[in-house]
This record gives C-alpha cells, sequence and structure tokens, in this order.
C-alpha cells in the first residue's frame, strides 16, 4: 500500500484540505480534484446509494491519481469496512459514532492483526495487486489506512474523549446538521450549545494528538474552523461546488448591466 501522506501530514500536526464526492461518480473526477490541489477525497456511500462496484471503479481511477482516496461508510458493519478496504480505500468515514465501543470495532474490522480482525486478502486491489511479505504487508497497511469517527450526536459527543483516545482512530469530524438536529437545535450553527461541542471536540483532539475535521460550505467557514483547531478540512462537495459555479456564471452572463 502506498504512503497515505493525508494521514501523515496530520499525524506530524499539519493541515489537509480535500473534498467530498456525492453525485459525479466518474472516472476523470479524481484527476480533476488533484488537479486543483485537492490532497483527499471522501466518496459517499451514506447518502448516495452508491453500490461496492461502484466503489470499485471510483477507488481504481482515484489511486491513478495523485490523492488520497476515502470512503464514507452507510453504517457500522464490517462488510462495508473490509470490502471498501479490500477494492483500493485508504482511509474510512464512519458516520453516526457514539461510543467507544462503536469506534473498537472499527479499529477491529479495519486493521489487521494483532491491532485488529481484518480479514487477509493480498495480491488484490488494496495492494495494487503486488508481490510481497506478508507480514510487511499488514504492518504497513496498519500503519497507513485513516480511520474518521463522525461526532453526530450528543451520545458521541458525551463519549468523544473515550472514542478519540482509542488508538487506531485518527480524526473526529463533526457532522454538523446531525448534531444540531440531535442537540434539538437543527440548523443553527451560530447557537451557543453547537459552538460549546466545536469547542470541544477541538480540545479532546488536541488533547489525544488527534486530527479534528469538518466539511466547511464556504472559505469563510473553512477559515474559521480552522482557526479553531481544525486541521483536516474538506471544502465542499461536488454537487454543491458544480451548482455554486454554474449559479454564479449564468447570473454574471445573463446580468446586463
Amino acid at each position: 500500500m502506498r504512503n497515505n501522506e493525508v494521514k501523515q501530514t496530520l499525524s506530524q500536526g499539519g493541515t489537509s484540505t480535500g473534498t467530498m464526492v456525492f453525485e459525479f461518480n466518474t472516472s476523470g473526477i479524481a484527476r480533476i480534484a488533484a488537479g486543483a490541489g485537492a490532497e483527499f477525497l471522501v466518496f459517499d456511500m451514506e447518502h448516495t446509494g452508491w453500490s461496492i462496484e461502484t466503489i470499485r471503479s471510483l477507488m481504481a481511477t482515484s489511486r491513478a491519481a495523485d490523492i488520497v482516496p476515502i470512503v464514507r461508510v452507510p453504517t457500522t458493519e464490517y462488510h462495508f469496512f473490509s470490502r471498501s478496504l479490500d477494492v483500493g480505500a485508504m482511509g474510512l468515514m464512519v458516520p453516526m459514532v457514539e461510543t467507544e465501543a462503536q469506534a473498537k470495532i472499527i479499529v477491529d474490522s479495519a486493521k489487521y492483526p494483532p491491532m485488529g480482525k481484518r480479514g487477509a486478502a493480498f495480491g488484490v486491489a488494496h495492494d495494487d495487486y503486488g508481490e510481497g511479505n506478508i507480514l510487511d504487508k499488514m504492518s504497513n497497511i496498519n500503519q497507513e489506512v485513516l480511520l474518521i469517527a463522525q461526532i453526530e450526536t450528543v451520545q458521541g459527543l458525551e463519549n468523544a474523549d473515550k472514542i478519540a483516545a482509542l488508538d487506531g482512530i485518527d480524526i473526529l469530524w463533526i457532522g454538523h446538521f446531525d448534531l444540531t438536529n440531535s442537540m434539538e437545535i437543527p440548523g443553527q450553527f451560530d447557537h451557543p450549545k453547537y459552538l460549546q461541542a466545536v469547542d470541544h471536540v477541538a480540545e479532546i483532539c488536541q488533547k489525544h494528538g488527534k486530527s479534528a475535521g469538518f466539511m466547511a460550505s464556504n472559505v469563510e467557514e473553512g477559515r474559521s474552523m480552522r482557526e479553531k483547531g481544525f486541521r483536516c478540512l474538506a471544502f465542499g462537495g461536488d454537487l454543491w461546488l458544480y451548482k455554486q459555479a454554474l449559479q454564479q456564471g449564468i447570473k454574471a452572463l445573463n446580468n446586463k448591466e
């Protein structure tokens, strides 16, 4: 498995910026994003309905680009973790992580022994169909796979310290819409309770040497979150970026002044 530059940058206290993909499951999306300067792509399975076959094609084309492909699985189930990794994902994002026990399942499912219990298959997509020493491969893959736990509920927020303390979890990522829904303040991102939660996650990540992550919908929001200590940022998602750019262009073209 090739080196995970995003994980290495974050582990050294640096920052990493990428984007998310929900709509454009095309063979060129990874190279386009890489050409734009994105360091990682999160391909979403939670809200898109994409199958593992779609993810397999996206991973194959992404690994041909200078970018780190990550898959957001729909739920905490082993087969989503193992199959996404086996077809070439270099990281996993898991939604609705609420307990230390759930985080342990994620680590167990994504890591080979002795760190976890991931089923072994080598000479396939995830190790680029290559040969080599199996023990070396397992050690390298355990080191390079990036694991992101999404904090999206009040329970997850309450257990964030224990989740972040677990060896193998690299990033706590705030899912802001779901978190405010769970806090009964839907969409109120200026509410004191939500702002306290943001600070709390950033402080916990700092305490445990982990990274805090967030999807920013605009530059100002991204800069604000970075100032709060969030070092892993996704700049929007493909469909919204496309719509915004198209909308701005059409409006400008139609402006007769």
